[in-house]
């Protein structure tokens, strides 16, 4: 069971590596093509819209999660009448979860336009274009929808990754020849929404193929439609927290500063999240095989497999944060322009974010697998109402660092303290607390130390832009790698963490040789 889960996720992390490199290089070539040949305004909107229905997918917080953690022990037991009655349920709640959406984003409407400040682009409709992306948004939900959570659940995120490859490539394809042709924003986003419609379509024939015995049937007992049903709520008060946070910094810097200001807070986000991107691709082809080692190992070896786990995804954090710190900005002048960039002050918040943020998802992972949403359903409400307060009332005074500062207090300051307490409460033994926290201590030192060492050395590499990035990102491969090894290099996690990458790296080998000589 365990190599089982180990291949299952070396295959994830390969396809989804894979996909969000693809993810990272196109939609950077259609945020510049839209730029050039549209307009920031334009990619203010896109953002806005984008944050606007992530806030109105509240109604779906919950509902995945809990059903796709249903799934672990029948499907580890086989028993297919029990996964086909969670997949009728599924379905129903999906159906439900898009009528709901559909009436609060009516109802929603005439507020829209108080979210933007300043002028949009005279041709476009701002009511047209919400529409759109809501019936986009409601029809997701309703065009099978519920058939994805198969495959997370049998660990084959790498079969949603490549399906996700061919439908992007198409819709970019079109979305560019749109751009380049007749400049019309609205095929621009019937193309998106077409796209997200194919998708759930293509999924579905997918895993009708893959799993024909599973089909939404059959009816479960009430007590475990009721233990669902908690674990919903309790997650809906979870989620709810993270949609907040990952979501309102984007509408409050279009309501007080403007479409321009917030296409550039973006550019300097979408650079960001897509390397967090690939480090959620980690966490997620892991989650899985977490949830089961929950419930077949002792508590001892999920603590140590937690130990493994943060020391590797800490040294990557590291080295992306070294990287970030003296390559944002040259990278950012090349790409857009001295008019389009913010200030180093505004950079090193970021990186502060960056760190923060990715080791915060660590956590939540462990959580989310243990399912312990019901004991931790306050936490992420309680650190969203934090972030909000703070954004409203220090983006008026200082800007993006009020935007990005609140953010870094509310996870670090409330919600980090009180992720670890629930952890090592319900899921591991409280004496391993210490431990674990001089570890993770340690390992943030080794990250400080290693920006400011790479800072200094970068600090007089400068001229040509291109030059600089290739002499500052030798720096920033070599040195924080350097500098880890030979700090943690006695640590107890470090010879565990190595047989732990060693691992997956060989079975993604063997996969590969596999798949070469069927071709």
């Amino acid at each position: 069971m365990r190599i089982e889960r180990t291949k299952n996720a070396s295959k994830n992390i390969t396809a989804g590596l894979f996909l969000k490199i693809y993810q990272m290089i196109t939609p950077f070539l259609m945020r510049t093509a839209m730029i050039h040949y549209m307009g920031e305004q334009y990619l203010g909107l896109n953002s806005l819209f984008y944050s606007i229905l992530h806030v109105l997918n509240l109604a779906e917080l919950g509902v995945g999660s809990a059903m796709v953690f249903s799934m672990y022990k029948p499907i580890a037991e086989d028993d297919e009448k029990t996964i086909c009655a969670l997949m009728k349920l599924y379905r129903r709640y999906y159906r439900i979860i898009g009528i709901v959406i559909c009436t609060v984003g009516i109802l929603l409407t005439p507020a829209i336009p108080n979210l933007i400040s300043g002028e949009i682009p005279a041709e476009l409709d701002v009511y047209i274009l919400y529409w759109m992306n809501l019936g986009a948004t409601v029809l997701s939900y309703w065009l099978f929808a519920y058939r994805n959570c198969l495959l997370q659940a049998h660990q084959r995120n790498a079969v949603s990754s490549w399906i996700s490859v061919v439908t992007t490539t198409v819709q970019y394809g079109i979305q560019l020849a749109v751009m380049i042709l007749c400049k019309n924003y609205y095929i621009h986003v019937m193309t998106a929404l077409a796209t997200q419609a194919a998708n759930n379509i293509i999924t579905a024939i997918v895993t009708r193929k893959m799993y024909p015995q599973y089909r939404p049937q059959g009816e479960l007992p009430k007590e475990m439609t009721k233990g669902i049903n908690s674990r919903i709520r309790d997650l809906f008060t979870g989620k709810i927290g993270s949609v907040i946070i990952n979501n309102s910094d984007s509408v409050i810097i279009s309501a007080f500063m403007g479409l321009a200001a917030l296409t550039i807070f973006q550019n300097y986000f979408f650079i960001m999240t897509s390397v967090i991107g690939i480090a959620e691709i980690m966490l997620q082809s892991i989650m899985a095989g977490v949830g089961n080692s929950y419930i077949t190992e002792t508590k001892e070896k999920n603590f140590q497999d937690l130990e493994k786990f943060s020391f590797l995804f800490l040294w990557l954090i590291g080295v992306c944060a070294c990287c970030f710190l003296v390559l944002y900005q040259p990278f950012m002048e090349l790409w857009m322009g001295k008019t389009r960039m913010v200030e180093d002050g505004v950079v090193l918040c970021f990186v502060l974010y960056f760190v923060v943020y990715c080791f915060n998802r660590l956590l939540n992972v462990c959580k989310d697998a243990a399912g312990l949403w019901r004991v931790d359903r306050f936490r992420p409400l309680v650190k969203a109402l934090v972030n909000l307060v703070l954004n409203l009332w220090w983006v008026g005074k200082w800007g993006y660092y009020g935007i990005l500062l609140s953010t870094v207090f509310s996870i670090a300051v409330v919600g980090m303290p009180w992720i670890l307490h629930n952890l090592f409460t319900y899921c591991y033994e409280e004496k391993w607390l210490r431990d674990y926290l001089r570890q993770v201590v340690k390992m943030m030192g080794a990250i400080i130390l290693a920006c400011c060492a790479v800072y200094l050395i970068c600090l007089p590499i400068c001229g040509n832009l291109w030059l600089t990035l290739l002499l500052r990102a030798v720096v920033c491969l070599a040195v924080p790698n350097a500098l880890f090894f030979a700090l943690l290099h006695r640590s107890k996690q470090f010879r565990p963490s190595v047989a732990l990458l060693d691992r997956v790296t060989k079975n993604k080998l063997k996969l590969e040789k596999r798949l070469f000589r069927n071709d």
